[in-house]
């Protein structure tokens, strides 16, 4: 009965095994006081992760003083511990300042929603104003090309009467009359604006002294 069992035993062995066994020892662990793993620093196989205060704390925090670990080590040095404070400070506020954070981002919103609300009806203020003036615009544009257009219309009748009725606009003989035409039109209202000074200048002197006049007799 042991024999047939052996031989089955040996041939599925050889089908599912291409050798006998396998050629791998694990390292035994090492165990300290109180039967706590705790791997060797300066060994070149042990990982990084268990090295450094890190992993101390680790492990006295899941053994405690079984882990041989001093605690007194695992406490962070002055500078440490105000770089934590800071970095607690920065991404972990406490809930006044978040409170403080929320109320000064309101009052910024609502500065912001009362300056928009000032200017559209500052805006609104200013309408009648804006429209009285576009349309004066305007007026005053339709009024200088009406000029304008009087203006070339005389031009031409002149140019007509000096040089024929078959007059070309583009010709140098044109251009020179319309310029020569422009000088006397800018000397007649230069002329036309000096006697309106003048004679608003005698008739504030005259209402000057009619008082005066007045006054002595």
């Amino acid at each position: 009965m042991a024999a047939p069992m052996h031989r089955c035993w040996t041939r599925l062995r050889s089908l599912t095994l291409a050798w006998p066994a396998a050629g791998y020892h694990a390292r035994p662990r090492v165990w300290g006081v109180g039967g706590v793993y705790k791997p060797d620093p300066n060994d070149p196989k042990t990982k990084e992760w268990q090295k450094g205060p890190a992993y101390e704390a680790k492990l006295y925090g899941r053994h405690g003083a079984a882990s041989g670990v001093n605690p007194a080590q695992l406490w962070p040095s002055p500078e440490r511990l105000q770089q934590l404070e800071a970095e607690e400070k920065e991404w972990y506020p406490s809930l006044q300042e978040m409170l403080d954070r929320v109320e000064a981002k309101e009052r910024e919103l609502q500065k912001a929603k009362e300056e928009k609300e000032r200017i559209v009806a500052a805006n609104l203020a200013k309408m009648p104003q804006m429209v009285a003036d576009w349309r004066r615009e305007k007026r005053e544009l339709r009024m200088k090309q009406r000029e304008e257009k009087e203006r070339r219309e005389r031009l031409l009748a002149q140019a007509r009467e000096k040089f024929g009725l078959h007059v070309d606009y583009r010709s140098p003989k044109f251009q020179e009359m319309v310029k020569e035409l422009e000088k006397q039109e800018k000397k007649r209202k230069k002329l036309l604006k000096r006697q309106m000074r003048e004679e608003a200048a005698a008739g504030v002197s005259a209402a000057a002294s009619g008082p005066a006049t007045e006054g002595a007799s």
